[in-house]
């Protein structure tokens, strides 16, 4: 091209939904690396759940099926999902958060490009507070080693066990750690409460540290392709780390140091995947930097203090009830004007 204007063409829906998939796969690998298989089971009744819920709807409204179900956006939100949960969580908990996600969280408000909070988000906080037991079944990574597909296929759907395992699921190090610290008989510290954790790995959980690494090298990767700007995952890593570093500065012994609260949880998965979601984050540039700002503090929040060991679901839906307010007051200026 010799002559100006040098115009770029936009990438389309399609293009940028196919890049988050592949950016998950090293998350996805290590998952299935230290955890088994069944995290695949999981995404694929995600996917096939977020397909028919999504073709039932779009008959309904009268839209074409096909332009819909190939643009890759209901399978980025069946993929967070299923992510989001226990790997060995039942079958039936995926599908009822998926068609929650796609009917109510999604089409509900227009479709895709009209919903004002993250599906993935929505379908996770209402299902931990409906079925909080099942979203508190984490694997134990001994155990997982010894189980085979089998055993983890007949335990998500519910089948006679396959293998005698003397222990299948615990609690998170998160969950762990706010326990011990909030029992008032005990005198317990992070130390202490981590010194005593089975699956205690170098920066946070033994293997899902792994997973979070993963996470980062897509997000990183989403990064140079151009596809998520820097504002986003970098505010809220910072805020947190921030957050988590000055109160482990000044009591040590009651919170945890900030790398154990950025490898522990979601916490890199909301970084690159879930907080980068174009249509529910804020759109300016400074407005970017104080959404992630506002849900990496309400979830080191929510963490230390709250009662879920995990706070960032309930971080991005407060935060994207503020964005309207956000984008409003953090317009850039318009070229010709001094205001």
């Amino acid at each position: 091209m010799n002559n100006s204007p040098y115009l770029h063409k936009a990438a389309s829906v399609q293009s940028v939904m196919l890049r988050v998939l592949l950016a998950l796969l090293p998350g996805i690998a290590a998952y299935v690396w230290f955890f088994g298989a069944a995290i695949l089971l999981q995404i694929a009744l995600a996917s096939l759940t977020a397909f028919a819920a999504e073709a039932v709807v779009l008959k309904l409204r009268g839209k074409p099926l096909r332009p819909f179900l190939t643009d890759g956006s209901a399978l980025v939100t069946a993929w967070l999902i299923a992510l989001s949960f226990p790997p060995l969580a039942p079958w039936w908990l995926i599908v009822l958060a998926t068609a929650i996600a796609m009917v109510v969280a999604k089409h509900l408000y227009g479709g895709l490009g009209q919903n004002p909070f993250n599906p993935a988000m929505v379908a996770f906080a209402l299902m931990i507070i409906a079925y909080p037991q099942h979203l508190s079944q984490w694997p134990s990574l001994p155990a997982v080693v010894q189980m085979d597909f089998a055993a983890q296929w007949a335990m998500i759907f519910n089948l006679p066990p396959t293998q005698t395992l003397d222990a299948l699921t615990m609690a998170t190090p998160l969950d762990a750690l706010r326990t011990a610290l909030h029992n008032a008989e005990s005198k317990t510290t992070i130390a202490s409460a981590w010194a005593n954790y089975p699956a205690a790995g170098h920066l946070a959980d033994r293997g899902r540290e792994w997973v979070a690494a993963g996470y980062l090298a897509g997000g990183v990767w989403l990064m140079q392709q151009r596809i998520i700007t820097w504002h986003l995952p970098i505010a809220f890593i910072a805020t947190l780390g921030l957050a988590a570093g000055t109160a482990h500065l000044i009591n040590p012994a009651e919170f945890a140091a900030p790398l154990f609260h950025l490898f522990s949880g979601g916490a890199m998965l909301a970084a690159f995947f879930i907080i980068t979601d174009p249509v529910s984050a804020a759109t300016t540039p400074y407005g970017k930097l104080i959404f992630a700002a506002g849900v990496a503090f309400i979830t080191w929040i929510i963490r230390c203090f709250g009662a879920y060991p995990d706070g960032i679901a309930f971080a991005v839906l407060l935060m994207n009830m503020c964005v309207p307010l956000i984008d409003m007051a953090t317009q850039p200026r318009v070229f010709g004007h001094k205001k």
